[in-house]
C-alpha cells in the first residue's frame, strides 16, 4: 500500500567527522521520533571536509540514510571514481560530463511510494566549468524518469542564491522538493511554491557551526587578512544537524516544509 503522506528529511552538507558522527549518532532516533519515510543527505564534504569515501557512505547508509547526493567535491578523495560504481544509492551531480562514473539519479521506495533523487550543479561563481546547464539537465531527467516515481527531489548545489531561487520557480509543479546546498548556511525561506513544490534556498550543513563554513576560524581569518596559504582543518564545536523536513502528497507535490536544526553540542 502506498504511503499517503510520506515524510522526507533532507540533510544539508555533512562536514567532516563531526558532521558524519552526528548523523550516525542521532539519525536512528530522529527516524523514529519523526516517523520518517525517507532520509536523503548531501555527503560531499563528509571525508575531512572535502569529498566522500565508500566506507563513509556505507556508514551513513547503515545509520539510516536512504540516499546520498554529492556536489562539486565529488572527486576529491583519491580512488572514489572507482568506489562510486558500487554504491547504488549514491548519485553524483547529473550535469557533469556523461563519461564521468557514477549514477545521475537514485530511486528509493517506502511502502510502494517511489522518490527519485538527483542533484545538479549551479554554474554561477562555481569552479566546475564542465557542468552542463542545470535547468536543461533537470528537464531531461524529469522527462526520462516520468512514470518511474511518485515524486522528485531535485537538489541544486550552487553558490548563487539567485540561481537556486530561479531553478525553484522553474521546477515548481514538477518536483516535490527543490532544495539548495553548497553554501552551508541555512536560509529562512522555506515555502510551498504556487504549484505545490517545497522550496528552500539552502539546507545548511551537518557539522560544526562555531566555524567558517565548517572550518576552523583562525586559519580562515588569516587567509582573508594576508592571503597566505593555510590548512583549513574541520572545526569541532557547536555541532548541529540542519536540513529540511517535508511532507509529500500522493500526487508528488508537497503539503509542508520546515527548516530543522538539531544541536548536539554547546
Amino acid at each position: 500500500m502506498v504511503a499517503l503522506m510520506p515524510k522526507l528529511l533532507f540533510l544539508g552538507d555533512i562536514v567532516g567527522k563531526p558532521g558524519r558522527d552526528a548523523v550516525i549518532k542521532r539519525l536512528p532516533q530522529l527516524r523514529q521520533d519523526w516517523a520518517l519515510d525517507f532520509v536523503v543527505a548531501n555527503g560531499e564534504n563528509s571525508a575531512a571536509g572535502a569529498g566522500i569515501s565508500g566506507a563513509i557512505a556505507r556508514d551513513l547508509f547503515a545509520a539510516g540514510v536512504d540516499a546520498i547526493t554529492l556536489g562539486d567535491h565529488v572527486w576529491d578523495q583519491r580512488g572514489f571514481e572507482d568506489e562510486i560504481k558500487s554504491l547504488d544509492k549514491l548519485c553524483r551531480p547529473a550535469n557533469l560530463p556523461v563519461n564521468c562514473p557514477g549514477r545521475t539519479y537514485v530511486i528509493i521506495e517506502k511502502a510502494g511510494y517511489k522518490l527519485a533523487v538527483f542533484t545538479v550543479l549551479g554554474r554561477q561563481f562555481m569552479n566546475n566549468t564542465k557542468a552542463d546547464c542545470p535547468f536543461l539537465c533537470s528537464d531531461k531527467l524529469l522527462r526520462e524518469l516520468k512514470g518511474q516515481a511518485n515524486a522528485f527531489l531535485v537538489e541544486i548545489h550552487a553558490e548563487a542564491t539567485s540561481e537556486k531561487i530561479a531553478i525553484g520557480w522553474y521546477l515548481d509543479g514538477r518536483a516535490g522538493l527543490v532544495v539548495g546546498t553548497h553554501t552551508h548556511v541555512p536560509t529562512a525561506d522555506a515555502a510551498i511554491l504556487p504549484r505545490g513544490t517545497a522550496y528552500l534556498t539552502d539546507a545548511g550543513m551537518c557539522g560544526p557551526y562555531a566555524s567558517v563554513l565548517g572550518r576552523e576560524v583562525r586559519p580562515v581569518l588569516g587567509r582573508f587578512l594576508d592571503g597566505m596559504p593555510r590548512k583549513f582543518d574541520v572545526a569541532t564545536e557547536d555541532v548541529r544537524l540542519s536540513g529540511a523536513l517535508v511532507e509529500l502528497t500522493p500526487d508528488g507535490a508537497a503539503s509542508h516544509i520546515e527548516l530543522i536544526t538539531v544541536r548536539l553540542s554547546p
